[in-house]
């Protein structure tokens, strides 16, 4: 799942798209911020790059013309003859002047400082750092929320269809709260009223070395003032984190629980000692006796509580402030039901959750499988391991196991089960679980035969998917879900049923060294990394 943190791919050239490039002179009054002194990296270049006969230049301004949208919050233009480019705070159908911020052998990235030809779907952003050398936390503030949707179902169904071979209209789907447009008072969320904002309930803050806290540029270390988070939860926003100095902290971890319950909430400092040494004394307000908030140890919770209260599914759950959790308030609610429909479980099913964190999905359906039935969870966190056993202590046939996910499958541990949960992180599936769950040699007289499968990152879903289809799985169903408006990110519930007619798997690609399998075909690399770029690589080799 994204981290708390709100963090910062096309085919061939559409007949007729315009695609041109003209220089645009560096004018007054730019919207880019300009670098930080000492600053390093391709984005803080301020001329041409030594790239050979590259056509593009790092600062340079062009006009181009957005043709769709790509992975990871990005748009694409296509120039005539010239490599692809990247946009971010653009939108599919707009002539913007993009200003160059890198430049690779196969693409260039750029931020659209000028808006030729709006689109109509163009809005005003909320947030104030939602710019071109802004925040990097928010990708499509400056979009409807119903053009919001529509570009990440378009994102999905281009990874289905590049990586999977699978060609699926999707729909993504607003969770309670968040169905309307900014400023319609008939949809509000619980905590901002407006549509899209206040949801966040876990907030990784950076710490700068004046003790300032804030979030973070896109693709790079340098922590923006904000002030405020318009899309963090209400109760993360009363804390006033930016308000209280740091210093001597690297970042500041909060978390709010969604049940009421007293001082349901976490601030967890996470100290740099390099820094603590060099710290300021300088205290601004403070709630704690007169002296501010400080760090003096490496992880410290310095207010609040170690465990929070959820309530989700019509029960309440304990979670560690530093365990998963989803970030939305209405998601857990949400995916239960998508993947309750996607496993039609019944009285005396077994169901194996894998990655399955304090267990709400195996709370979801122990009840419906029953005392005849079992349920096993498998997570490697011990924290979130404790939480599970306490919050469904209540169903003995319940049982939850401390391991990692690839060991548990290598060891055999892991029992037989018609049903199937997986919950994984953003790289996606273990080359074990997907071993597992295609391999005939696996109790192969009760071979699991219906999968739900959650994701945040459409790449590798789209990669496993590819895999399981080829080892006699077929995709049933697909929901997803705009958990995380405003940025990039969208969760996915991957039906899936087992054709019982396939007996061994065929063989898979393997790569030595990533944990994954991969089709032939396609760029192979770890999902997950530094803003996919392999995925980038894998798109500009196909524009």
């Amino acid at each position: 799942m994204p981290g708390v943190v709100p963090s910062a791919q096309g085919g061939r050239r559409r007949p007729g798209a315009v695609g041109g490039v003209a220089p645009v002179a560096a004018r007054a009054g730019s919207v880019n911020a300009p670098p930080e002194p000492g600053r390093e990296g391709p984005d803080a270049a301020s001329g041409p790059v030594q790239q050979g006969d590259a056509p593009f230049t790092v600062g340079q301004d062009v006009e181009v013309t957005i043709e769709d949208v790509a992975q990871g919050g990005w748009c694409v233009a296509r120039p005539a003859g010239l490599p692809v480019m990247f946009v971010r705070h653009a939108l599919p159908g707009e002539r913007v002047v993009a200003h160059v911020t890198e430049v690779t052998a196969k693409f260039a990235r750029a931020d659209a400082v000028d808006i030729l030809r709006e689109s109509p779907d163009r809005v005003k952003a909320p947030c104030p750092h939602a710019r071109p050398g802004g925040c990097g936390g928010c990708d499509w503030q400056h979009a409807t929320l119903a053009a919001q949707r529509s570009l990440k179902a378009a994102v999905v169904a281009q990874q289905l269809r590049r990586l999977a071979g699978i060609d699926r209209e999707v729909t993504v789907e607003p969770l309670p709260g968040d169905g309307s447009e900014i400023g319609d008072a008939s949809e509000i969320t619980a905590t901002s009223g407006t549509p899209g904002l206040g949801w966040r309930t876990r907030v990784q803050f950076a710490v700068d070395r004046d003790g300032v806290a804030g979030l973070r540029g896109h693709r790079s270390h340098r922590v923006i003032d904000i002030g405020d988070c318009l899309i963090a939860h209400q109760a993360v926003r009363d804390l006033d984190i930016p308000g209280d100095d740091w210093s001597g902290a690297a970042t500041v971890e909060v978390a709010v629980g969604g049940a009421e319950s007293t001082e349901n909430f976490a601030v967890t400092v996470v100290e740099d000692a390099g820094r603590r040494q060099k710290g300021h004394t300088q205290k601004t307000k403070s709630r704690q006796g007169g002296s501010g908030r400080s760090a003096n140890s490496k992880r410290t919770l310095v207010e609040g509580r170690a465990y929070l209260a959820e309530r989700a599914a019509g029960r309440l759950w304990q979670v560690s402030a530093e365990g998963f959790w989803q970030v939305h308030p209405a998601a857990a609610d949400a995916l239960s039901q998508a993947v309750l429909a996607a496993l039609d479980p019944k009285p005396g099913d077994t169901v194996l959750d894998l990655y399955c964190g304090a267990g709400l999905f195996a709370g979801v359906v122990a009840p419906l499988v029953g005392q005849d039935g079992a349920v096993t969870g498998v997570e490697f966190d011990s924290a979130a391991v404790k939480n599970a056993r306490q919050n469904l202590g209540d169903f003995p046939w319940v049982k939850f196991e401390r391991s990692d996910v690839a060991r548990a499958v290598s060891e055999g541990s892991l029992p037989p089960a018609r049903l199937v949960i997986a919950d994984p992180p953003r790289a996606g599936l273990a080359r074990e679980a997907v071993d597992y769950l295609i391999a005939a040699r696996v109790a192969p007289e009760r071979p699991a035969e219906r999968f739900a499968y959650v994701s945040c990152d459409p790449a590798t879903l789209a990669r496993d998917l590819a895999l399981l289809i080829d080892g006699g799985w077929t995709l049933e169903n697909l929901r997803a879900f705009d958990a995380f408006p405003m940025t990039h990110h969208v969760e996915c519930v991957a039906a899936l049923t087992r054709l019982r007619c396939v007996g061994l798997a065929r063989a898979a690609f393997r790569v030595g060294g990533l944990g994954v399998a991969w089709p032939p075909g396609h760029v192979v690399a770890e999902a997950g990394i530094a803003d996919q770029q392999a995925f980038l690589h894998q798109d500009a080799e196909g524009l």
